[in-house]
């Protein structure tokens, strides 16, 4: 296996991708490549997520039928932790603050505005 690009399923697109802008995704590819959206990958370095409509599935694959995020923590390896927290702390939803961990990482967590968990993280020395 070489990567993992998370398919994750979200109420709305626009909003999504915005939100994802702040934390310096940018968009690569879209469905429909204007308009209203029912798919979208963004990239940030070497990290790609790719966003869907819940409806754009539903058919398809009925059981993809949750309302929201919550249940799913995206792990997020970052260099500069300390500074991209102070860059977006106050844009996004802090759930936890910055802290070094009893393995050595420091990290901090952010709600999505679909209820996901980001963790990122920096093996700081």
């Amino acid at each position: 296996m070489d990567s993992i690009s998370p398919n994750i399923f979200v109420r709305d697109i626009n909003e999504t991708i915005e939100f994802y802008k702040q934390l310096g995704f940018k968009l690569v590819m879209s469905v429909p490549e204007q308009g209203d959206f029912v798919w979208a990958m963004m990239t940030c370095g070497n990290v790609t997520f790719m966003f869907q409509t819940f409806d754009s599935l539903g058919a398809e694959l009925p059981v993809i039928s949750r309302q929201g995020g919550g249940s799913l923590l995206l792990y997020i390896r970052i260099k500069e932790i300390r500074l991209f927290h102070d860059r977006i702390k106050d844009k996004v939803n802090v759930i936890k603050g910055l802290e070094k961990t009893f393995y050595g990482a420091t990290e901090f967590s952010v709600q999505d505005i679909n209820g996901y968990i980001l963790t990122f993280a920096e093996d700081e020395k």
